[in-house]
């Protein structure tokens, strides 16, 4: 009998998880621990407790400023914390930058895409990848320790801008780009550090539809690969198409978890979308 896909193992794994803030569950590979991010008298981030299920694909959604991406942010080594400790596969990762989260296997995207537009599609793929020999000064000058290895990453580059559909863009400027090409390129580029956790920051935002339905295809391709697939989305068509399961933050907590069905029924999550109207309506409902 096949082994199963890790993909496959994570979704059969979280319906036993609990549906409530701060879950354990069966394969963390990111965990959280009071996790706090201050701005003046703002609290941006106030994390107690999270946990991310390895090779599933986790939608991080809530209000605008309800502290998705500052979290992204710290998390990734973008921005400092207050306070807290995070993990990734219990390998500590609190005051580490962001360059070494990424070569620890935890990539990340934005959400106004990064691509160099002065370089060309497949020179900022060959930048993504690490531990490259000819980067360092004496090596640099003997081009037989570098070759062979630049050889390798540029085959690896291109196979992913043909997987990502931009292999007739390999030579042009990333600066002539669409939004949705330069998210494709980003996506892609961020693939180069072969890494086991990556996170998106709103992938749909500016996207033309056209390109929409091949971005989703794209991130779901990833958890089928048995990458573990954390995003931030505003569009709750494309939540519900992809996520295995849903952490919805407020305020800079999190006050709900599950898998989407879940959540949509859920009172927290709906007062925090819709505050007082919903607290009004539901008061005139029950009169």
């Amino acid at each position: 009998m096949p082994a199963e896909a890790p993909f496959v193992r994570a979704q059969r794994g979280l319906p036993g998880v609990a549906a409530e803030p701060g879950s354990a569950k069966p394969d963390p590979i990111l965990v959280a621990d009071n996790v706090a991010r201050h701005f003046g008298g703002i609290t941006a981030v106030d994390v107690e407790h999270l946990e991310f299920q390895a090779h599933a694909i986790t939608a991080l959604i809530g209000p605008n400023g309800a502290g998705k991406t500052t979290l992204f942010n710290l998390l990734t080594g973008f921005d400092t914390a207050d306070d807290g400790a995070w993990s990734l596969r219990e390998r500590p990762l609190a005051g580490v930058p962001s360059y070494r989260v990424a070569r620890l296997g935890m990539v990340r995207t934005f959400q106004l895409t990064k691509a160099l537009s002065k370089l060309t599609a497949i020179d900022n793929m060959k930048l993504g990848a690490t531990g490259q020999h000819g980067e360092r000064f004496f090596d640099a000058l003997l081009p037989a320790r570098w070759k062979a290895q630049e050889r390798e990453i540029e085959r690896r580059a291109d196979a992913l801008l043909e997987r990502f559909n931009l292999a007739h863009m390999r030579d042009e400027f990333a600066g002539t780009m669409s939004g949705g090409q330069r998210k494709l390129l980003e996506m892609a580029r961020a693939l180069m550090t072969e890494p086991e956790v990556i996170m998106l920051d709103e992938p749909m935002a500016g996207v033309n539809p056209a390109l929409t339905q091949s971005l989703l295809g794209h991130i779901k391709a990833l958890a089928d690969d048995g990458l573990t697939v954390i995003f931030v989305e505003h569009d709750m068509d494309v939540v519900r198409d992809i996520s295995d399961w849903v952490v919805v933050m407020a305020e800079g907590r999190v006050i709900a978890e599950g898998p989407h069905d879940a959540i949509g029924r859920n009172d927290a999550v709906i007062d925090a979308y819709l505050g007082s109207q919903h607290a009004a309506l539901t008061t005139e409902d029950g009169a």
